[in-house]
Formats: C-alpha cells, sequence, structure tokens
C-alpha cells in the first residue's frame, strides 16, 4: 500500500507542477495584454496641442489675401451677386478658406436673405468678375475701408465694400452669448446693408431684434437674432437707427 500510495502521491505532484507551468504564461500574456490596452487608454486619452490663436495688430497691412475658389450658387431666384472673400495681411494662424466657408454657410441658411427669393449670391476666387468683396479687416483698417470717423469697434458697409472687423469676428459683444450667433449677426446685417437695406429699430421688449438693427451697440430691450427670415417669413422693424455710442477694445488684444 506504501507504494501504490508513493505512486499516487508523485501523480498528483507531477499534475500540480504541469498545472502551474501552464499558467504562469498565460497570466504573462494577459498581464502584457493589459498593461498594452492601459498604455493605448493613456496615448488616446492625451491632449492633442491646441489650435494657435489667432492674432492681429491694430493696423494691418492694407494687403488681402482672396479666398480661393468658387461656392455653389446660393437662393433659387432673383439677380445674382458674385463677391469675394479677402483677409487682411497681419491676421495670422485664421485660415482664409475657412473663413470663406464661413461666409458661405451663413449667407446659404435657409434663415438667411437668399430665403426671400429675390437674390442670389456665389462666391468667386481671385481675379473673377464680382459685385462686392467681403473684408476681415484689423480694426485701423476698418476705418479706412469703411470711409467712417474714428471707430475701429463696429463693421461696416461702405459701397461694394462689405467690412466685418476682426475684433468683433474674434470677441464678439457683450450681449450675445453665443459667438457663432453673433458671427451669423454680423454677416447677416452687413450683408443686408449692401442688399440695400437700412437700420431698423426693436419692435418691442422681449420680441426678437431686427437683423438690420444695430446689435453690435445695444439690444434695446429685444432678444438677440440673426436672421432676417427666422421662421421662414420676412422679419423687421420700424425704420430707424440709435445714436452712435461706440466702445473701446482693450488694447491687450492687438498684436504689438
Amino acid at each position: 500500500m506504501r507504494g501504490v500510495r508513493g505512486v499516487v502521491v508523485g501523480l498528483l505532484v507531477a499534475a500540480m507542477a504541469v498545472l502551474a507551468g501552464c499558467g504562469g504564461p498565460a497570466d504573462s500574456a494577459a498581464d502584457h495584454r493589459s498593461a498594452r490596452a492601459g498604455a493605448s487608454r493613456t496615448a488616446s486619452a492625451s491632449p492633442s496641442p491646441s489650435p494657435t490663436p489667432v492674432s492681429y495688430p491694430l493696423r494691418g497691412a492694407g494687403r488681402y489675401a482672396i479666398a480661393p475658389g468658387h461656392s455653389a450658387t446660393l437662393g433659387r431666384r432673383g439677380p445674382l451677386l458674385r463677391f469675394q472673400v479677402a483677409v487682411e495681411r497681419g491676421i495670422e494662424h485664421l485660415s482664409v478658406p475657412g473663413f470663406a466657408d464661413q461666409v458661405v454657410d451663413i449667407l446659404g441658411d435657409p434663415r438667411g436673405w437668399t430665403a426671400g427669393d429675390d437674390v442670389r449670391l456665389r462666391r468667386v476666387g481671385p481675379g473673377a468678375p464680382h459685385d462686392f468683396v467681403l473684408y476681415l479687416a484689423t480694426p485701423a483698417t476698418r476705418d479706412v475701408l469703411c470711409g467712417a470717423v474714428f471707430d475701429r469697434y463696429t463693421s461696416c458697409q461702405n459701397g461694394n465694400a462689405v467690412v466685418i472687423n476682426v475684433s468683433r469676428w474674434l470677441h464678439g459683444v457683450p450681449y450675445y452669448r453665443s459667438l457663432t450667433r453673433y458671427r451669423e449677426y454680423a454677416i447677416s446685417h452687413e450683408v443686408g446693408h449692401r442688399l440695400g437695406h437700412g437700420h431698423e429699430l426693436c419692435p418691442g421688449k422681449g420680441r426678437k431684434a431686427p437683423t438690420m438693427q444695430q446689435q453690435t451697440l445695444g439690444m434695446h430691450g429685444c432678444v438677440p437674432n440673426p436672421w432676417p427670415y427666422p421662421n421662414g417669413h420676412r422679419y423687421a422693424g420700424p425704420t430707424g437707427e440709435y445714436p452712435l455710442v461706440v466702445p473701446t477694445d482693450p488694447a491687450s488684444w492687438y498684436r504689438h
């Protein structure tokens, strides 16, 4: 019996050794996969580099980069107006084609000016015949293009120049909590002037501001609204304008 027991014990010890040997490499592979997955998660969680912020001087070069290419025709009916998009040199780390795409998206929005079926718009590139130019300009150049007295704050339309002040494009105004909504307003308002629309007043406290209200300088009881056709129908206020009281932007915004 002692001989049998010895054999049995020997077999059990050998079996345990085999099982232990099999478990070692499997555990090591699992640990390796776990470590690899952890490393992958760590790598994917690492933040990507932030884009370099747009910078600009108070006064740019007075020369412009015209966005290349052209857009589809925006709108279905009405006379066609062709426009270029120009960004003043000296405004750095801002994509000229990207800015042009944003302009086209705003002007082509179904709540925008083409919803009235009385005008069509198309962006064109350098050298192409055009009816107006939409500029993104530094504050001091804005005054030159607008042919106005000292301002440096607002945007404007002056003949065939539609001018967006880069400070407003980047920083908006206190009355708009959304910079995207303010940009929609700024483009819609100034292009609205080029289409022949004058300033309008707030139609009543708590109501939407008309696109042609001077929303950059105050809401006068209305709430922000970028669009001339917010619900598929032309939305307007009484003809008129408010006194021009222009704020001053911080000098720290400008690149020296």
